[in-house]
């Protein structure tokens, strides 16, 4: 990573075939295609600017030529695609285009030079891959549920049992396997399987919750509780105005990771010896139940942070 102040921000909209490039302060425009060469051509273009390059996450198609610049020793910024829209409305765009949004990112970053994130490195990028297809299997296999219960109401269930029955063991099977390949990957490095150990500790964080801080959240333990808790979208965001005042929601941040959180709350509630009084609190001055479970999740995430910063595993008498 390059760490000397940059003096030109290269915004880049990326495409499965191309790669739109925005140049700040020069707001010269380029198309390249989105192969090896053209990532090659980016890169000494970036180093001859000096030059930070950023981009929306894009589930994926982003990652390969991440890679690259940051091997080439190119300054690279992640950044999520609620943020740039959010910025578009404010400044009145309403047109899509690649051009534009290669613009818009571009005049994002100079408007918040500290926003996204820098690439995590081999290890984190392999768990955030498997933790992602192990969430779309479970997805899959929820919705497969769901729809078998349908069948078993309208009396047509045993015309599918064996096609059903047949799929749920392959996801199950796939399900497992994934989660064997996350386990060897956290087991065979001495800092994640600390991390993991730390995690775990905490009552209501389990294998699932833990995989996630660790690849969704590689910040954690470096900044402020507070800052976890946004990042996580767990924040409460004021909607106040005058003598007005509005509920408070949550929202943004990594909605992976967020849902996760939400399940690893609802055991904290009943099993978490300190988290469970807080709970019954909040449950016994009227909050609703989503508000409890927000707010056990937002405790959990900065607990969590804390632990990893001392590095130290968890007990009462240390919250």
């Amino acid at each position: 990573m390059n760490h000397v102040a940059q003096n030109a921000i290269i915004g880049i909209d990326v495409s499965r075939d191309w790669l739109d490039i925005y140049c700040q302060p020069s707001e010269a425009r380029l198309r390249l295609p989105n192969t090896g060469d053209g990532h090659a051509r980016l890169a000494a273009l970036a180093g001859d600017l000096n030059a930070l390059v950023c981009f929306e996450a894009t589930g994926g198609q982003e990652w390969r030529l991440w890679v690259s610049l940051d091997t080439a020793g190119i300054a690279t910024r992640q950044l999520p695609p609620a943020q740039i829209k959010a910025f578009a409305a404010s400044r009145g765009t309403r047109a899509k285009t690649d051009r534009i949004d290669a613009e818009l990112i571009a005049r994002f970053m100079v408007f918040r030079p500290d926003a996204g994130r820098t690439l995590p490195h081999e290890k984190i990028r392999l768990l955030r891959a498997l933790t992602s297809k192990r969430g779309q299997l479970v997805e899959t296999r929820k919705r497969l549920l769901v729809q078998i219960k349908a069948y078993q109401k309208s009396g047509s269930a045993d015309m599918f049992d064996a096609m059903d029955a047949d799929l749920t063991a392959l996801l199950d099977h796939q399900i497992a396997t994934l989660e064997g390949q996350i386990e060897t990957v956290i087991t065979t490095d001495a800092d994640l399987r600390g991390t993991a150990e730390i995690l775990r500790s905490v009552p209501g964080i389990g294998p699932v919750a833990s995989t996630m801080l660790i690849a969704e959240m590689p910040e954690l333990g470096q900044i402020a509780g507070k800052q976890a808790a946004a990042l996580t979208g767990l924040a409460p965001i004021a909607h106040d105005s005058g003598a007005m005042r509005g509920k408070r929601a949550i929202g943004g941040g990594r909605r992976q990771l967020r849902h996760v959180m939400f399940q690893a709350a609802l055991v904290a509630s009943h099993h978490n010896p300190v988290l469970k009084t807080f709970a019954d609190r909040l449950r016994a001055a009227g909050k609703p139940h989503k508000v409890v479970i927000t707010a056990v999740a937002r405790k959990l995430v900065t607990i969590a942070n804390a632990l990893i910063k001392s590095r130290k595993k968890w007990a009462v008498q240390d919250v």
